[in-house]
């Protein structure tokens, strides 16, 4: 196994990108169809009444855009749209589409009435959005032959179809993509009630005995994400059957997730080392988040995209326009005495409703 580069923090122990046998797991784990989806009631509920009213009409239903951050089931619901539906599905992302060429050649080949989940949309190179703009519209594609003057735009008919747009970054979108969508999913982060259900059933499913204690536990520190909850649950489970005795109880999850560095309210290295430069090299801020990242040896896509929206979500860091900017809260969860002139003491600096 490659060691990770100096500066970076070997994420993947507990939050990993899903690998291959990750996938299989978090695949066997996934539910089947609306009423077995736990969280997002209000999205579920939307979503019902647009899958039952097409299937009265006979016809494919409106484009699906789901925003929100990683892990909380965009995948999922994709998956369950297209089981809802008895129909197939075709999956692919926003980086494999690097010309209007690679999509057409997706769409020329779907089956009337086929789901297409479109992972990352936002990463899709700018002259695939504008053909995709005609296909969600107009069912059609126009294909270019030759080049220069004497090129041809040639219209090729597209089957019926529902897209489903995934992002993490729904105000890259542009507008006139955006406006395509017949209906918009804003997936929030889940209660804690709610990741104990997950927890509960996922157990079940992997035949691991969970003690209710336990589930809590795990929920608490799960960041409000079912990925994450799962990941921590096999964590967990690693650890109660080589040194425990196979029983997740209190104790062993307390033990087994400070093994893995993640704290009693959910934070892990990479969190406690983005609020540690925060604080101890740019003395709480204001600090831009790409000085930010380079102090912790990071992406700045990687820290605002990953850490930053449950650092912000937590109270622990505020963005303001001059710059992110640690809380109180932070101070006093990383044990620092802030200093005298710390940003957040000034008066009208940090607006917590931001978010740009």
């Amino acid at each position: 196994m490659n060691e990770p580069e100096p500066g970076h923090f070997a994420r993947d122990t507990v939050f990993p990108e899903a690998g291959a046998e990750d996938q299989q797991v978090e695949g066997a784990l996934r539910p089947q169809l609306l009423e077995e989806f736990v969280g997002q009631e209000r999205v579920r509920e939307q979503l019902s009444l647009i899958l039952r009213g097409a299937q009265r009409r006979g016809r494919a239903p409106d484009h699906v855009l789901m925003s929100g951050p990683p892990g909380l089931g965009k995948t999922t619901l994709a998956m369950i749209i297209a089981a809802e539906l008895g129909a197939p599905m075709r999956i692919t992302s926003g980086p494999a589409i690097e010309r209007s060429g690679d999509l057409a050649a997706v769409l020329s080949t779907l089956q009337e009435g086929e789901v297409l989940f479109l992972d990352e949309i936002h990463r899709m190179a700018r002259p695939a959005e504008e053909m995709l703009y005609v296909a969600m519209e107009d069912f059609r594609v126009d294909v270019m032959v030759g080049k220069g003057p004497g090129a041809t735009a040639i219209p090729l008919e597209v089957a019926p179809f529902t897209l489903v747009g995934a992002t993490t970054r729904a105000g890259m979108l542009p507008a006139p993509l955006r406006d395509r969508f017949g209906f918009t999913a804003q997936m929030d982060f889940y209660e804690r009630e709610e990741l104990e259900q997950i927890l509960r059933r996922s157990a079940e499913l992997l035949k691991v005995p969970l003690q209710e204690e336990a589930a809590r536990e795990i929920a608490g520190r799960s960041r409000g994400t079912p990925r994450i909850a799962n990941r921590l649950l096999r964590r967990v489970r690693d650890y109660a059957e080589v040194r425990g005795d196979g029983m997740l109880t209190l104790e062993t999850a307390r033990v087994a997730l400070e093994l893995y560095e993640v704290d009693a309210l959910g934070l892990d290295r990479m969190d406690r080392a983005i609020l540690d430069a925060l604080m101890n090299k740019f003395r709480g801020g204001p600090v831009g988040l790409s000085t930010l990242a380079v102090s912790v040896g990071e992406e700045a896509e990687t820290v605002e995209v990953v850490a930053e929206p449950f650092l912000v979500r937590s109270g622990f860091i505020a963005r303001t326009p001059r710059g992110r900017v640690a809380t109180p809260q932070a101070w006093t969860h990383m044990g620092l005495t802030p200093p005298p002139d710390a940003a957040f003491g000034a008066a009208n600096e940090v607006d917590p409703s931001r978010t740009d």
